[in-house]
This record gives structure tokens, sequence and C-alpha cells, in this order.
């Protein structure tokens, strides 16, 4: 690289953008395979905009960044401005009920992440080579359009610990929290997972499967082209129900998911239990490289254990059959860990145009990072696991 000037642009589209520049930085190992990361996809980012899930009216304002040298992108980010803080899942209410009773306007904000998703993946996205100064061009620059524009605040959440360790070292806070993942360590299948278990906890999950199984009818997995228009149906209504028990109103349109089923199929697997054909529960995942992550969860019958059997043991099951490294259940549940998903650190970093505030957080976010440490360390201590199989995962 030859420290040519870096040009860098914001766009309230993401069709200013061509997708295969965008998808040089955000996923070129796809070129060969599926990408790290399907949620920072063009497809993924661009099914969320052109079905009304984000922009106007949504809290969700994108502004997308494009760092170019020389005429040829090397860089860029999902940035949207925020109304609120809904759907971060990396919760800074505490920040904006302070920033506000000190007198100031925390909203509106910028954030680069993927709209709700709570799940880790690279938030400064940039073409191989240009790691270093990618993510600087795109830090420095959403920084400065925060500042320029006298707003509160700049936020990565869900980033990897690298671009968290990057990022700190540029002079932005560095924050941790904690979920839940469950780590396939080489098991052959399902019994080969129990047999790193407890006595007493393998014997639980065997009686829920059991159990789960008495609902009345089969449980069956779909993706690609095997996923069917009532699927999507069964879905939007599964969805729709736990939004509006969970958040009140659901983030995603039904456009979203009539989207996905042209676009986004192959990166969907649907887990449904069926009675006579018909769906009613069923969970939504996306798949990763070798990640699988579980999105969303939904039903009109309840079933005793149905819910672990669809949203943690299934995906288990897939995982282990495609060999893959990780099933990320999504945010919270402490009841995942006694179903093999122990917890994990995710990382975020913060900038606050306020100096005063900037040091009132960062004291507090060194305060927190030891309790989130201390938490992983006893919550790991109650996991499922054989003490032996523990302390090798560690």
């Amino acid at each position: 690289m030859d420290g040519s000037t870096i040009e860098l642009s914001a766009h309230r589209s993401l069709s200013a953008i061509d997708p295969a520049d965008w998808d040089a930085c955000a996923c070129p190992e796809a070129a060969t395979g599926r990408p790290v990361d399907p949620f920072t996809t063009y497809r993924f980012l661009k099914a969320l905009e052109d079905s009304g899930s984000v922009g106007a009216g949504t809290g969700w304002e994108p502004h997308y960044l494009c760092a170019r040298q020389d005429g040829e992108v090397i860089a860029v980010a999902p940035l949207y401005g925020k109304m609120h803080s809904q759907g971060e899942y990396m919760f800074d209410h505490n920040f904006a009920h302070a920033y506000e009773r000190s007198g100031g306007q925390y909203y509106p904000k910028l954030q680069i992440a993927v709209p709700f998703t709570p799940a880790t993946g690279r938030r400064f996205l940039t073409r191989p080579g240009f790691e270093v100064a990618g993510m600087a061009a795109l830090v420095q620059g959403a920084v400065q359009i925060a500042a320029d524009n006298e707003l509160s605040s700049l936020h990565a959440t869900f980033c990897t610990e690298a671009e968290a360790l990057a990022g700190a070292e540029m002079g932005l806070l560095h924050r941790t929290a904690q979920q839940y993942h469950w780590a396939n360590d080489g098991y052959a299948d399902w019994d080969g997972f129990l047999a790193a278990l407890s006595s007493r906890k393998r014997k639980t999950l065997r009686r829920e499967r059991r159990t789960a199984q008495t609902f009345g009818g089969q449980i069956v997995q779909v993706t690609g082209d095997a996923i069917e228009p009532h699927h999507w149906d069964a879905l939007w209504t599964f969805y729709q129900d736990t939004g509006a028990r969970k958040w009140g109103q659901p983030y995603l349109t039904r456009a979203f998911f009539d989207i996905a089923a042209e676009t986004l199929k192959d990166d969907i697997l649907l887990v449904f239990a069926e009675i006579d054909g018909v769906p009613v529960a069923g969970a939504m995942n996306m798949i990763g490289h070798d990640t699988l992550y579980g999105r969303y969860w939904g039903c009109t019958e309840h079933h005793p254990c149905l819910h672990f059997e669809i949203c943690y043991y299934q995906a288990i099951d897939y995982a282990i059959a495609h060999g893959m490294k990780r099933v990320e259940a999504g945010a919270q549940g402490e009841h995942k860990l006694a179903r093999g998903y122990l917890p994990v650190t995710t990382h975020s970093l913060h900038w606050f145009g306020d100096a005063g505030f900037r040091q009132a957080v960062a004291d507090y976010l060194e305060a927190e990072r030891r309790a989130v440490d201390e938490e992983i360390e006893v919550l790991t201590s109650y996991g499922p696991f054989r003490k032996a199989q523990v302390e090798e995962q560690e």
C-alpha cells in the first residue's frame, strides 16, 4: 500500500455501493464458500433496507460508510443514525439516562451494527490487505461525522475481540458483556455430546428430548429450495407473536421474509414442529461458514420442552452433522447454560463527544469488565459438563 489518500463517503442507501465491492470487504471468503458472517453480506443488509425494516420511521436511519483509495473500495461499515436504543441488545439505557440527567441530548446517536442482531462479527469490514488502514479510516470518519453533527455518541456493537482491542488503541472505549454459545468439541453425534455432560445433566437432556417428541407430530428442518411459501407464512406468524410479547412490536416487516425467500433462503435453516403438516412451532437460524446463529422462535401451541428442542437441541444436531464449530443462540437466557451453551464474552466500542462524560463511562466500563469476567467464571462452573471437560474448553 503506497499511502494514497483515503476518501470516505456516507450513503443513505446501500444501492450507492456496488454489491461486489461491499462483499469483497464483508465476506471475501464467500467466493469459495459460505460467508463467515451472513449478517453483514450485501444481500442481508439490503433485505433490511428494501423491506422497510430499517429507514424512515424505524429509528434506524442508514448512513453506510464506504472508504476508497485510488478509486477502489477498501472498507465499508453498516452505520445507522439511531433515535432510540431498541434492537441493539448491547444495552446503553443507563448511558442515555445519565447523559440526559446531566442536561445533554443522547439521541440521535450513531451505531455501527447489524440491526436487531446480537451476533458477534466484524463491524469494520475491510478488503484483505487493508485491515489496519481500512478500520482506521472507518473509525476516524464515523467519529468525525458524530462530532461535526454534535451527536452525543458513536457505538459499534457485537464487534470482534480483535476489533475491540484495535479500537481501544484508537481511543474508543471497550465494553464487554456475555451471552451463551455452544461449542462443538469434535462430537461425532448427539450421544457424543451427551457423553461430555455430567450424569445428572445427561439424564435431564434425554428426558427433555423425549418429552418434546410427545407433542403429536414431527420435527422437520428445511433450508434453501425446500422452504415453501407456507413455511414463510408460519414463520411470520410465530415472529409476530414473539415480537409482540417481548418488544411490543416486531422489528422486521413481512416484506423482509418475502425478500428472504428470494435472496436469503440458502443462508437460512428453519426448524418446525408440525402436526398433520401444519407448523405449530418453529425457529429461524442463519447459517454461517462454521457457526449456526439462532434467531427467531415462536409457536401457536404450547407443548412441554418443545422450545428447548426446536431452538437448542435441533441446532446442536445440525451443527454436529455439518461439522460446524459453534451455535450462537442469541441474547440472554441463563436457561441455555443447563443445555450445553456456555457463557462467552461479547464486545462493543464506544465514543462520547463530551470529555467529562467519556471519562465517567470509561471508569464504569473498567469495573463492568471485571464484573463480567467474574460472572462468566461463576456461570461456567455451573455448566452441565463434567469438570475435566470444562477445564479443556477454558
